[in-house]
């Protein structure tokens, strides 16, 4: 029998009033949590999960333009060197792209093809990639910046080495032939520089044991991503400062000149060509090379390439990650001629 008691009926709508208010509170909870939990998840700028298997890691993406931005002030902005953000974007100004104009960040890799462990650092690409340890139930990860290195004259020596020591505020003692080059300009010649804004090492410098050779910060960051140091590897300040505390004396650091790389991401084989440093180039050792790197063990093995989209992209290297798709796959007649056309050369 329904009560008619007001006391009764107000009491079961205050009731069923703090049963919904319950429900929305925790509903809300619910969604603020997933939401955190997504941010928590949420990797750096350069920073990626290491793929169990596959070689590609990243994705292009798409940005506007603000007020009056530079180029290379979203470049910086996003993880990305000099040459790689005019790559992208061919046809926007560096200095006035204007508000509003949409920019492509580049940030799609192929791994290098070397052991994936301490340091990796490729001259060709203008790229380090670091592999830090991770503890126990971590995801092991890849971190990626854009760097400087030796222009022409000032090659940045390749090879394998170790860091040796790291120093904050560092003094740049200027070599002799920085000196007599400033002599000669009628330029001041100091025999050291102090910490601060007039130092070109930064606030970071990391040393290798190569004598005279190491990875720094910098006061001139418009030159990462680019040939533009006396043979030292540069770094935006605010990358190498979010690796200083946590590269460890002694950590293996190789050097590398790999101007092709090539790998799997699932069952698409991709490629990424860069322009050659020095004296190599494009032949048949270097097409070979780029199909020793998509050799695999499975069935994928027997997938069929562009081989007419790969010759296209060693002959003119755009950096960018291109997907070796099928349909653009020449007939088998055509593949031979285009391996012979490279014997031939």
């Amino acid at each position: 029998m329904k009560s008619h008691d007001p006391v009764q009926q107000q009491r079961g709508s205050v009731l069923r009033q703090g049963w919904l208010v319950s429900w929305v509170a925790m509903l809300v909870l619910a969604l603020v949590l997933a939401v955190n939990t997504a941010r928590a998840e949420e990797w750096p700028k350069g920073h990626y999960p290491l793929p169990e298997q596959g070689d590609v890691i990243g994705e292009d993406y798409t940005v506007t333009v603000e007020g009056s931005e530079t180029l290379l002030d979203i470049a910086r902005a996003h993880n990305v060197g000099y040459e790689e953000i005019l790559r992208a974007n061919p046809d926007v100004s560096v200095w006035l792209p204007g508000e509003g104009t949409e920019v492509t960040i580049p940030s799609r890799f192929i791994l290098p093809p070397v052991e994936r462990k301490g340091m990796v650092i490729n001259v060709a690409e203008l790229r380090l990639y670091y592999y830090p340890s991770v503890g126990e139930g971590e995801t092991p990860r890849v971190e990626t910046y854009p760097i400087g290195i030796g222009r022409e004259g000032f090659d940045t020596p390749l090879g394998q080495t170790t860091v040796t020591m790291r120093l904050e505020d560092p003094a740049w003692y200027p070599p002799r032939s920085v000196r007599e080059e400033a002599i000669a300009r009628g330029e001041e010649a100091p025999a050291v520089v102090p910490p601060g804004p007039d130092n070109p090492l930064g606030r970071h410098a990391i040393l290798l044991d190569i004598p005279g050779y190491l990875i720094h910060s910098t006061n001139q960051p418009d030159g990462v991503g680019m040939r533009a140091s006396r043979g030292c590897i540069r770094m935006f300040p605010e990358a190498i400062a979010s690796i200083f505390d946590r590269v460890p004396v002694g950590l293996e650091v190789n050097i590398i000149n790999q101007p092709i790389k090539a790998g799997w991401d699932g069952d698409m084989p991709y490629v990424q060509v860069h322009e050659a440093l020095g004296e190599q180039e494009a032949g048949m050792a270097a097409l070979m090379e780029t199909l020793a790197m998509l050799e695999r063990g499975d069935d994928a093995a027997d997938a069929a390439l562009n081989y007419e989209l790969l010759r296209e992209l060693l002959d003119n290297p755009n950096g960018k990650v291109m997907a070796l798709d099928l349909p653009r796959e020449p007939e088998p007649e055509k593949r031979e001629s285009i391996l012979w056309e490279e014997l031939a050369v």
